[in-house]
């Protein structure tokens, strides 16, 4: 199941997957560069552990829960336009193991964020 951030990350609370929302890569514009942080690094809900640039602004992608980095989506580094492409699925940008599953449950269901926008 995907849960939303306020501040328009999804994460895939089986897989750990995440990303960012659709409306937030339509916000962007076209995404010409990704940071993507480093396997292994432990981060903190609410911390910033991604960097996009567009061609009309920059953005910070925050953690939505925290734990560690086990896998980074080398494709977009390669290739960032899948972000704009597909935000939530070949699009994604990292994989979090959380370090306390309860982060899960102050993150909105797909529903609730729909209703913010």
């Amino acid at each position: 199941m995907r849960r939303y951030a306020k501040t328009h990350e999804w994460i895939d609370t089986d897989s750990g997957l995440m990303g960012i929302s659709n409306h937030a890569q339509e916000e962007l514009g076209d995404i010409v560069f990704v940071e993507l942080p480093a396997v292994g690094r432990e981060v903190k809900k609410g911390e910033v552990i991604v960097s996009l640039e567009s061609v009309k602004a920059a953005g910070d992608v925050y953690a939505p829960v925290s734990g560690k980095i086990v896998a980074v989506n080398d494709k977009v580094n390669a290739t960032p336009e899948l972000i704009n492409q597909d935000p939530e699925g070949e699009g994604w940008l990292v994989k979090i193991e959380p370090s306390n599953p309860s982060d899960f449950d102050e993150l909105m269901t797909e529903e609730e964020y729909k209703n913010t926008l």
